[in-house]
C-alpha cells in the first residue's frame, strides 16, 4: 500500500473528514458531492485510484441513509426510481466502455455552454421543481421516461462522471416534472445504484484505504442524514437554493478540466 497514504498526519484526516462531511450534506439536497470530496482526498495526497475507491465508500453509505430518509417520508417514486436505477447501470457500463476508446475533452466544452443554459434555464423558470405534477403523466410514461434518463445519465457517469446526481434532478423535474424533493428522493436511489457497482469493483481491486474510508464513512453519513433532514423540512426552496451552488462547483470543475488538459 502506498506509503503516502499510512502517514497522513492528523491535520490531513481533519481537512478530508471535514470536507466529506459537506460533501455528504450538499449531495444528499442537490448532489455533486463528489465534486467536494474528491478533491479534498487528493489535496493530501491520496493517489487517484485509492482516492476515488475511499471517496465511494464514503459516499455510498452516506447515500444508504440519506435514501432511508428520503423512502421513509415518502419522497421517493419507487417504481420509476428502481427503474432508472437498472437503465443508469446498463449506461454506466456503457459510458465506461466508450470512455476507453474516446477522449472526454468534447464533453468539456459541451458542458461549457450546457452548465450556464441550465443555470438560466432555472433562474427564468420560478415553477420548475416548485409542484410536483408527475401525477398528470401516465405510470407507462413515467417509467419509459424515467429508463431514458436512467440510461443517458447512467452514460454520462460512467463516460465522465462529475455533477451525475445533479443533472439527473434536473431531468426529473424539467421532463417528468416532479418537484424538487422527489425529484432528489428518486436520485438518491439511482446514485445508490451506481455507487454500489463502483464500490464492489475498487474493493475487488483493494483500492479502498479504511483507516481513512471508515471514518469518512461517518462524516459522510452525517453529511448525508442533516442534509436530507433539512430537505424534509425545508423542501424545494433549499434544493433550489444548493442546486446553484452545485451548479458553480461543476462548472469550476469543467474549466479546470480544460485548462489541465
Amino acid at each position: 500500500m502506498n506509503e503516502l497514504i499510512l502517514n497522513l498526519s492528523t491535520m490531513d484526516y481533519a481537512i478530508v473528514l471535514f470536507f466529506v462531511f459537506l460533501a455528504g450534506l450538499i449531495d444528499s439536497i442537490a448532489g455533486g458531492g463528489g465534486l467536494i470530496s474528491l478533491p479534498a482526498y487528493w489535496s493530501v495526497g491520496v493517489p487517484p485510484h485509492y482516492a476515488l475507491g475511499t471517496n465511494k465508500f464514503s459516499s455510498c453509505f452516506g447515500t444508504v441513509f440519506s435514501t432511508a430518509n428520503y423512502f421513509r417520508a415518502r419522497m421517493i417514486d419507487i417504481p420509476v426510481a428502481i427503474l432508472s436505477a437498472v437503465f443508469a447501470l446498463v449506461g454506466s457500463w456503457l459510458g465506461a466502455s466508450t470512455a476507453l476508446k474516446l477522449s472526454p475533452t468534447f464533453l468539456n466544452y459541451l458542458l461549457v455552454v450546457l452548465i450556464p443554459l441550465i443555470t438560466v434555464i432555472t433562474l427564468i423558470n420560478k415553477r420548475l421543481g416548485n409542484i410536483d405534477n408527475s401525477s398528470k403523466h401516465k405510470p407507462i410514461y413515467k417509467l419509459a421516461l424515467g429508463s431514458l434518463a436512467g440510461l443517458v445519465v447512467g452514460f454520462y457517469d460512467g463516460f465522465f462522471g462529475p455533477g451525475t446526481g445533479t443533472f439527473l434532478i434536473i431531468i426529473y423535474s424539467a421532463i417528468l416534472h416532479y418537484d424538487f424533493v422527489k425529484a432528489n428522493g428518486n436520485t438518491k436511489v439511482v446514485n445508490l445504484a451506481s455507487n454500489i457497482a463502483a464500490l464492489t469493483t475498487f474493493w475487488i481491486a483493494g483500492k479502498i484505504y479504511f483507516p481513512l474510508a471508515i471514518p469518512a464513512a461517518v462524516c459522510g453519513i452525517t453529511g448525508n442524514i442533516l442534509g436530507s433532514k433539512l430537505v424534509i423540512l425545508r423542501g424545494n426552496k433549499l434544493i433550489r437554493e444548493i442546486f446553484f451552488v452545485a451548479l458553480i462547483l461543476l462548472f469550476a470543475r469543467v474549466i479546470y478540466n480544460l485548462f489541465a488538459s
